[in-house]
């Protein structure tokens, strides 16, 4: 979350963003190299991310759950797909908001799964598989744009207006988990959050990249 970050990866950049540039540069090029390279696993029914340039929060959670009822109302039988984070379950497992504790599944996918099937696990892909076992056939994952081996048909990227993307630097020196110029190429959609400015920037380089806004 923002709050829990250190507070000048969303001031202008100051000292400290500039003497973690080497550091951030070296992060950024591993980070770039996962998403161009990595395995993804490809599940027989669509995937739309919904996901962010940053760590931490920036409305993801609730955008999934309004995802997941648009799919419903179209009459399709949505999963989501999570982490799990603050959870202790290690398989994929099948969030259930009656019995299920926050400790055990997160806080987030007990939220989640008032509006559709939720599946955890560090392995979204196995998560994936368990959600189209029982009988989904639309998923929308919590954010993983960056790091989940999943095949992502859709990718709808989250920027709150209040922070956009913080100093623009990359950790340790800021809050993106890649350069945005890495980034970009994998979204296809960015929806800005709210009514500040800080998202502009991004906002129009994602235009100038031809991307969806909304």
């Amino acid at each position: 979350m923002v709050g829990e970050s250190p507070t000048f990866w969303w001031e202008p950049p100051d000292w400290r963003a500039y003497a973690l540039s080497p550091a951030s540069a070296v992060y950024g090029r591993i980070a770039a190299a996962r998403m161009r390279n990595a395995p993804r696993v490809a599940l027989p029914v669509p995937v739309l991310c919904v996901g962010n340039f940053t760590v931490g929060g920036s409305g993801k959670t609730p955008v999934t759950a309004a995802m997941a009822r648009a799919a419903h109302a179209a009459g399709l039988r949505p999963g989501i797909l999570s982490r799990g984070h603050g959870g202790s379950a290690r398989t994929p497992h099948l969030v259930d908001p009656e019995h299920d504790l926050a400790r055990h599944v997160g806080d987030e996918p007990l939220l989640l799964a008032r509006d559709a099937l939720v599946a955890i696990s560090a392995d979204r892909a196995a998560a994936g598989k368990l959600l189209v076992e029982n009988g989904c056939d639309f998923l929308v994952m919590d954010d993983g744009f960056q790091s989940a081996r999943v095949a992502i048909d859709y990718a709808l990227i989250v920027v709150g207006s209040g922070q956009g993307v913080g100093n623009g630097h990359v950790i340790p020196g800021g809050p993106l988990r890649a350069p945005v110029a890495a980034q970009l190429p994998f979204a296809d959609a960015l929806l800005k959050l709210g009514d500040g400015t800080a998202a502009d920037g991004i906002v129009r380089k994602a235009a100038r990249a031809g991307k969806a806004l909304y």
